[in-house]
């Protein structure tokens, strides 16, 4: 045999190597994919499942050397170095192109909230508030389902609240009538709970106060063990400086697992039996909310749920709602500002109201809706925001809502739609980077926009020199593309 001619005795077979990144992509899809799709939902690092992810890239790593070693051995006597180097590359990429659509599959339907891309320009409360606000005060409260507690229609959501600016607003706004309180320990980094803590001291039996399962630095995963619950709560009330909270929600639940977890309920049952919990509830905001939702209505253990809602909303939410409150579950609307995009809109008619009292009325002229909660992190939403309790909306507001989604009609990310995801060569969450970019431009809360941008590993890095088949894969013909290469632009840490 010739110097030149390479052994063919220890080559693998094209069998083998097929067979190998079949397994390859399998493990990417059971392995990566998962990691991912936690990575995109919150998931608390802690909690990730990294064995397998980490056998996946192996079994890659593996067929890659195989694939060289099949392309540099494989019988061809008439072949050329170049011919045997085209043969392996094409199969390599193959392979690992693969692997990799196999790796984004289980995170491809991730939409994030239904507020995600906002304009720098946008007002966060209105410039021109009216003398007639001032001074707002809860007037109207709503059974919350099963828990038989009467809270205000319109309640505070602490996501922004820390310190004690954050301290003074949800005192205040308890007393003018606010007593459903909602917060998490990944809101601003444990010190929402913190700040309400100081807030309800000598006032706690005047709240209902909500919190979530999860840790400052993300959810629990399904299957996280009994004691972890339990713990996690635990921690909650510390920093709330309280011996019970009300409710507990499963946080930002998008699969019926997490939702149904067994270890989960047992250790709800046990913080209830301490006394330490009284009502076990759920938020969704994510792709599989309807799902998540109607599973929750029939398992029966659920007493509230709290869901994105607001004027516009996916078709069958209505539907859902009904039914939750034939059950007697209590119903909390959240992202009812529908991403609050008013640049380019005036925020109120001369003689009306704002476009949030506006979209307020139209969510609490369901009846069926116990209240809303919306973050207030200025003491002006006091007045703005609680102006709007105990109203519906009038011919006017229905008009000013119509206004604003003309205005956006290409601004919007609808919630739940994705149809952009399937033609992202990258598998990039489209709608969870521009979430990152609203809490940058709107919310004014930069650390948490680029800690969560970093979070997904700069996902939109690759937009810059794509070709953009999302933006023509849109049904509303929002410029994807463009906001995605803005979104990396603005929250990369350099």
């Amino acid at each position: 045999m010739s110097r030149d001619q390479p052994s063919h005795r220890a080559a693998p077979g094209g069998l083998a190597v097929a067979a190998a990144w079949v397994l390859a992509a399998a493990l990417s899809a059971a392995g990566i994919g998962r990691y991912l799709n936690e990575v995109f939902t919150g998931i608390a690092p802690s909690e990730r499942h990294v064995g397998l992810a980490l056998v996946a890239a192996a079994a890659l790593v593996a067929s890659l050397a195989l694939t060289v070693a099949w392309a540099r051995r494989r019988p061809m006597p008439e072949a050329s170095g170049r011919r045997r180097f085209l043969t392996g590359l094409g199969a390599a990429l193959g392979g690992l192109a693969t692997g990799g659509l196999a790796a984004f599959a289980p995170a491809r339907g991730w939409m994030g909230t239904t507020a995600p891309a906002l304009l720098p320009e946008t007002p966060r409360t209105d410039p021109s508030p009216r003398s007639e606000w001032a001074g707002a005060r809860i007037r109207s409260y709503r059974r919350l389902g099963r828990t038989g507690f009467e809270v205000s229609d319109i309640s505070l959501g602490s996501a922004h609240i820390r310190g004690a600016a954050g301290e003074r607003i949800a005192r205040e706004a308890i007393e003018r009538g606010v007593n459903y309180f909602d917060t998490a320990p990944d809101y601003a980094d444990a010190g929402s709970e913190q700040a309400l803590g100081r807030a309800m001291k000598g006032r706690r039996e005047r709240m209902f106060v909500a919190t979530k399962f999860c840790r400052p630095d993300g959810h629990l995963q399904a299957g996280a063990d009994v004691r972890q619950y339990v713990e996690v709560v635990e921690a909650s009330l510390r920093r709330l400086q309280t011996e019970y909270v009300d409710l507990v929600h499963v946080h930002a639940c998008d699969t019926v697992e997490r939702l149904l977890d067994p270890n989960l309920h047992e250790a709800f049952e046990r913080l209830k039996e301490q006394g330490k919990a009284r009502f076990l509830g759920f938020s969704s905001h994510t792709p599989n909310l309807e799902t998540v939702a109607n599973a929750a209505i029939d398992d029966g253990r659920f007493d509230v749920m709290m869901l994105a809602y607001h004027h516009g909303a996916w078709p069958h939410l209505g539907e859902i709602i009904a039914r939750a409150h034939r059950r007697d579950v209590g119903v909390v609307a959240m992202k009812t500002l529908k991403g609050a995009k008013h640049e380019g809109l005036l925020e109120r008619r001369p003689d009306g109201d704002s476009y949030a009292q506006a979209a307020f009325k139209w969510v609490l002229g369901n009846p069926d809706v116990s209240c809303l909660v919306i973050s207030f992190f200025e003491p002006q939403h006091l007045d703005e925001y609680l102006y709007a309790s105990g109203k519906r909306p009038s011919p006017g507001d229905l008009a000013l809502l119509e206004c604003y989604d003309q205005r956006i009609a290409q601004l919007y990310c609808r919630p739940h739609c994705g149809e952009c995801l399937d033609s992202c060569p990258a598998g990039v969450p489209i709608a969870d980077v521009l979430r990152h970019r609203m809490y940058l431009e709107d919310y004014g809360s930069p650390d948490v926009a680029r800690r969560g941008y970093a979070r997904l590993g700069e996902a939109a890095a690759s937009c810059a020199s794509c070709s953009g088949p999302c933006t023509s894969a849109c049904p509303f013909g929002l410029p994807v593309r463009e906001r995605m290469v803005g979104a990396h632009a603005l929250l990369a840490r350099s």
